[in-house]
């Protein structure tokens, strides 16, 4: 800064120093407002004691094992680790509680391995935890699962819809089964704890997990909590609970997820503490009632506070206010994001209500550093003591001391029950109950069985795509047909019926045809994705692939169904006009024939089974419309809460608009990618090293194994950059659903960077833009790299043509930053953005 700018500087201060004082009392008011608005008040929480009366034999046999236990076994029961990431004999060593398979994790690193692997590496687990050679004590661990809509994780199991189609269902008594056979198909395979039910009520559908929660309406998710948790647990009332049949259940994630800014994952919730609670905290009373034995912290913060520090919320209010009786378990090193800590070291999070660290990759450092914080009494023993205390208070209800081998178990081993036919029946039902009509011109559905039907679209027989994320792999992707060996296709489904009455069914994902049909079907919508993978800046679906095919349909007379595949409700305007009939069928699983038994008439003409789904959240009037709820002031959306059209209905609704009006959400998305050092929305920033992944949501962020951190600085404003320093080989990458910017490559546009090179060296660097699995271009940038460093701020242009050349396929760039160091490296960035070629850009910085 130049003398005459610190002048101008201190002029301006000067002016505001001078003037009236009300201006520092108002300030000062707001920020006690604003104080008292973040200020969690127990009290005003449901209050309501645990439905558990005190068993004394109980609380003696806890009391003699955390006696008989060494300091180091007491430290193991409270870390959780990732079956990827540790071997049973690791296990045993250092005498962990749990472990975990995350969503790509499984036997042998192979997402579609046979149930039987399953089987044998959770006895292998179970011998190692439960070794008492050596003066052990030998408490066997516990195995976690994401079972969120089935057993997911398994080849062959039975795949239910997502939550999302299960709200629109609203059936209770179907909740209750559908848990039920869940947990059947997790014993089979050995296994003692799901990740399950999700109880988040979404506000914002932009969020990327919107597809996991029932209802953007508390009164759903309150009405289901418990009979989910009834269905996998068991029932308090009768001898059901937690026996043979039955496992341990999570209502997650406490609390907040679903009302973050923009629907944000791993965002800040800034609601009132009584929205909170009566939204967001809704169906948490209820499956603490019904006895659920873990709670999940959710990767949210409130008014800026990590929930996984959060001593009032997960100590207080959950276990002091509701009677909550079971255990808290992280997420995903989610303890690494409370201030202060990082993912192997966090005695916040212990001390402040977590009871069971959930740190699939930074487990072993974890350890260390945890006992060492024991030891020097940063962490008291009578904390620690109460959290094995109440982890093995679960594990006594849930039998695990007594359960023997899991090969030996009830259930293990029976392979036949993965998709057994009572169970796909259910599955089945489900699909039929969660499906919505929306559209029904002419009241052509239901169709004829008899008629010449083509069914056409990317959906129409892809399995992997009805089924969404969460399935065989985090994201849902890289799933073929073999891999769903029970399953049935939408295709499949109406195949099926049509032969039997004597019709013809074509498959044609393009469209083409021989012979005209009576009748087309378009299953299409959106791809696979999982968490923050999933957020969007809006709500408008803009892949033109299902309705160019209803165009074209409509242009040759043909009547066409529409069947839109989605996690969430979304502007489909132009399609829905383009449509005789629209059927929301969310993401239906693996029991695609659901959808042909109430698109179908019978063999003889009668309705098989009308439509009973009913929108369980709000259809956007515009794809700007991305937080409409039911109750809200104003509210206005295209279809409400509760619509749904059955086939006594006429059906026909008048022309829609078909602008997005998107005005500002469509602005910036495929040209601003990082600003004042935050990522654009819905753009996301990544980290990613040897040991695993991580989302940069706060000021502060280090990858999984440490070798790139993240710090917020100061330039012209408040934390307006970010300071990446790498001390090793990891990834720092912009992320997010592919855009097309071939017009910006081929009109000789560049990316423009403001930053500047820190430090005493520059490492290996190079900078891609990524256009999906296996497909990107990349600059070698180290010696632009060095020629700036410790020069001060820089603005480099690189033409975005020199990554096409380099074989970045510009039309969909799902990652237009991806800088990649090999060692000790310090960047300081503001921006990255796509601008003119002022004449300066070029291949290297």
């Amino acid at each position: 800064m130049t003398v005459s700018n610190y002048f101008m500087a201190g002029l301006i201060l000067s002016v505001v120093a001078g003037c009236d004082g009300g201006a520092n009392v108002d300030e000062k008011s707001a920020a006690l407002a604003e104080a008292e608005a973040a200020k969690i008040h127990p009290e005003i929480w449901p209050k309501q004691t645990s439905p558990f009366a005190r068993d004394e034999s109980l609380e003696q046999r806890i009391t003699t094992l955390i006696d008989s236990m060494s300091l180091e076994e007491k430290v193991g029961q409270v870390i959780q680790a990732d079956i990827a990431s540790i071997t049973p004999d690791e296990l045993r060593e250092y005498h962990l509680g749990s472990i975990l398979n995350g969503g790509n994790s499984a036997p042998g690193g192979d997402n579609r391995t046979t149930a039987a692997a399953w089987v044998a590496l959770a006895d292998e687990f179970w011998l190692a935890s439960t070794d008492k050679s050596d003066g052990r004590t030998g408490i066997p661990a516990l195995w976690g699962t994401d079972a969120v809509h089935g057993h997911n994780n398994i080849v062959g199991a039975t795949i239910f819809p997502h939550n999302i189609g299960l709200g629109a269902a609203n059936n209770t008594h179907l909740m209750h089964q559908i848990g039920t056979v869940t947990a059947k198909e997790l014993l089979v395979t050995g296994l003692d704890w799901t990740f399950a039910p999700t109880i988040a009520v979404v506000r914002d559908d932009r969020w990327g997990r919107t597809y996991e929660s029932y209802s953007e309406d508390p009164a759903i998710v309150r009405d289901f909590a418990g009979y989910l948790v009834e269905g996998i647990q068991g029932k308090l009332s009768d001898q059901t609970f937690l026996d043979e049949d039955h496992l341990i259940a999570t209502a997650k994630h406490f609390i907040g997820d679903g009302g973050t800014i923009d629907g944000r994952d791993q965002g800040d919730n800034i609601s009132s503490e009584e929205a909170l609670r009566d939204i967001q905290g809704a169906g948490y009373p209820v499956a603490i009632r019904h006895g659920v034995q873990s709670v999940m912290a959710s990767f949210n913060s409130w008014h800026g506070r990590q929930m996984h520090g959060y001593k009032e919320l997960l100590s207080d209010v959950l276990v002091d206010q509701m009677g909550f009786s079971g255990f808290v378990v992280g997420d995903w090193n989610g303890h690494g994001q409370v201030e202060g800590c990082t993912n192997v070291s966090c005695a916040a999070s212990l001390n402040n209500g977590v009871d069971m660290f959930m740190a699939p990759d930074s487990w072993k450092e974890l350890y260390a550093n945890t006992l060492a914080q024991v030891k020097s009494g940063e962490i008291t023993m009578a904390r620690l003591d109460q959290a094995i205390g109440r982890i093995l208070r679960v594990k006594i209800r849930a039998g695990l001391f007594d359960a023997g081998l899991p090969s030996t178990r009830k259930y293990a081993g029976r392979f036949e029950l993965l998709a057994a036919p009572e169970h796909r029946a259910v599955a089945r039902k489900a699909v039929r109950q969660s499906l919505v009509l929306i559209k029904n011109q002419n009241q052509i559905l239901p169709l004829s069985p008899t008629a010449n039907i083509l069914v056409a679209g990317d959906g129409a027989d892809n399995i992997g795509k009805q089924s969404g994320g969460w399935t065989l792999s985090w994201q849902g992707n890289g799933n073929t047909r073999e891999h769903f060996p029970q399953g049935m296709s939408i295709f499949d489904g109406i195949a099926e019926q049509v032969a039997a009455a004597g019709g013809q069914a074509t498959l044609s994902e393009n469209g083409e045809y021989k012979n005209k049909p009576d009748v087309a079907v378009v299953v299409f919508g959106e791809n696979p994705y999982a968490e923050f993978q999933g957020d969007r800046p809006h709500l408008d679906f803009q892949s033109e692939a299902g309705l160019e095919l209803l165009v074209k349909f409509k242009s040759q007379d043909i009547p066409t169904v529409a069947v839109f595949l989605s996690g969430r409700p979304m502007w489909v305007n132009p399609e829905i006009n383009a449509a005789d009939a629209f059927v929301a069928a969310w993401l239906p699983g693996t029991e695609g024939a659901g959808v042909a038994d109430v698109l179908l008439r019978g063999a003889e003409g009668d309705i098989q089974h009308d439509f009973l789904g009913k929108l369980s959240f709000s259809w956007p009037r515009t794809g700007a419309q991305t937080a409409v709820n039911v109750g809200d002031e104003n509210y206005n959306p295209l279809f409400a809460y509760g619509y749904g059209l059955k086939y006594s209905d006429t059906g026909d609704i008048e022309a829609l608009s078909e602008d997005p009006q998107l005005g500002d959400k469509a602005q910036g998305q495929s040209s601003n990618f990082l600003k004042a050092g935050e990522p654009v929305s819905p753009w996301r920033m990544v980290m990613r090293d040897s040991a695993g992944t991580v989302q940069i949501t706060g000021s502060k962020a280090a990858s999984a194994s440490g070798a790139l951190t993240m710090t917020a600085l100061d330039y012209k404003g408040q934390e307006d950059t970010r300071l990446f320093a790498f001390s090793g080989d990891a990834v720092l990458s912009i992320e997010g659903e592919a855009v097309d910017i071939s017009r910006e490559s081929n009109g000789d546009m560049a990316l423009e960077l403001t930053y500047q090179v820190l430090g005493d060296k520059v490492a290996n660097t190079t900078f891609s833009i990524g256009c999906g699995e296996g497909c990107s271009g990349g600059l070698d940038i180290t010696n632009g790299l060095l020629s700036k460093l410790n020069q001060g701020w820089q603005v480099s242009r690189l033409k975005l043509s020199c990554f096409a050349e380099r074989g970045t396929d510009m039309s969909k760039v799902s990652s237009p930053v991806v800088i990649a160091g090999s060692g000790a490296t310090q960047i300081q960035i503001k921006s990255i953005r796509i601008d003119s070629n002022q004449g300066d850009a070029n291949c290297s910085l």
